[in-house]
């Protein structure tokens, strides 16, 4: 009997931006739940299609924490996202404290406060675009636009000063460093700290933001101070680097495909199918968030031993011929369109509302301010960031 092959390493290669990679395409195509080799080296489970993904986003037996952390798999070394040295919950621990922290965000992130801050994205996206066009072209759009909005909207929501946003994005960038796990977790030590200070002013100066309302529940007893700071430091994370890289692909996806471009410029009402389609298109993000089973997991012809590691691809699920038909063709008007961009289940992401504002006012401003805007180098020059978890694109050079 011949030996098995060795599997795909991570993070999987693209022949082009705009493609997924083989080894992910080959991996659905021939079993939803395959081995892979993680980046670090240690071996785990990928989750590639869209159906058993979304089953096991719900399954109980799924766990962020491993239950003994020495023998865990590691999927990066970045101590932002690796969860192998974590204190181990079980599944009810972590749907407790998951459900007690969207109680705590449901006032941070309503729709009435997201709706109250459309005008102010809108003015900031504004803004960043007359500084475009003052500069004149060529401008790197990751650098003019897609970068600066989020991290201005999620640190103003979280209530960070402007003398301490530069330390603490610099942090936030250490500490999604997948190789080099020592800096990582030095950064993050240094953003919890400096996020515990923060809290302790919000005590006593609080104001409407986030951390505000994160530093009411430790007076009251509902968070620990050290609980508030690792939420603090996952929004700042997950509010800034996801919609970065969000953008980058949308404003791609769009300028790759000219004639989706212009039906969306004639008929704003597209906006809304466009923004769900640009977030299904995602292409990078999707393989370096691990989860561990508590138990065994029967799925299809595989079964998951307790212990190992599962990283449920979203971009692979996203990509499902099985649901999405055609599903490496950008379509604005998809629909139905129930991508897993923002997870399932207890994994929903809180901050979806503000993503999807800030996206429509890109997207929704873009084109309308620069009718001409085009690619300043062809698609096959570009190249994908070297950290699989930031993503996103190394530049993005357009000019009009």
């Amino acid at each position: 009997m011949g030996q098995e092959p060795d599997p795909p390493t991570g993070p999987l290669t693209q022949p082009s931006v705009l493609d997924l990679p083989p080894a992910l395409r080959q991996m659905q195509n021939t079993c939803p739940v395959s081995r892979f080799r993680t980046m670090v080296g240690d071996e785990a489970w990928m989750v590639t299609r869209f159906d058993e993904a979304k089953r096991l986003f719900t399954d109980s037996r799924l766990t962020r924490s491993h239950p003994e952390p020495a023998k865990a798999p590691k999927v990066t070394n970045s101590a932002l996202v690796d969860g192998s040295d974590w204190a181990y919950e079980d599944y009810q621990s972590e749907l407790d404290k998951e459900a007690a922290m969207r109680v705590l965000l449901s006032k941070s992130f309503s729709a009435k406060r997201m709706a109250a801050l459309k005008p102010w994205i809108e003015g900031l996206t504004d803004d960043l675009l007359a500084a475009m066009a003052e500069h004149g072209p060529p401008v790197d759009l990751i650098e003019s636009l897609a970068a600066p909005l989020p991290t201005l909207v999620i640190f103003e929501l979280l209530g960070v000063p402007q003398a301490e946003r530069e330390r603490f994005l610099k942090w936030s960038v250490q500490g999604a460093d997948p190789a080099d796990a020592r800096c990582s977790r030095a950064a993050m030590e240094n953003l919890f700290a400096g996020m515990e200070e923060l809290l302790e002013h919000k005590r006593v100066e609080p104001a409407q933001d986030v951390l505000s309302d994160l530093a009411a529940a430790c007076t009251s007893g509902a968070l620990t101070m050290s609980e508030a700071s690792t939420m603090a430091s996952g929004l700042l994370f997950a509010g800034n680097g996801t919609t970065v890289d969000v953008i980058q692909w949308g404003a791609l996806h769009l300028l790759a495909n000219p004639d989706q471009r212009e039906a969306l410029r004639r008929d704003p009402s597209l906006l809304e199918s466009a923004v769900e389609e640009i977030l299904r298109r995602r292409m990078t993000g999707g393989d370096t968030l691990a989860h561990y089973a508590g138990a065994d997991i029967e799925i299809g012809d595989v079964t998951i031993r307790t212990g190992d590691a599962v990283v449920i691809n979203f971009v692979g699920a996203n990509h499902d011929p099985r649901v999405f038909p055609q599903p490496d063709r950008f379509d604005i008007t998809r629909t139905p369109n129930p991508h897993l961009a923002f997870g399932h289940g207890r994994h929903l992401c809180v901050g979806r509302s503000l993503a999807r504002g800030e996206l429509r006012a890109v997207f929704g401003k873009l084109f309308e301010r620069f009718p001409t805007l085009r690619l300043a180098i062809p698609v096959n020059q570009m190249r994908s960031n070297d950290n699989p978890i930031v993503g996103g694109l190394r530049e993005l050079p357009v000019a009009w």
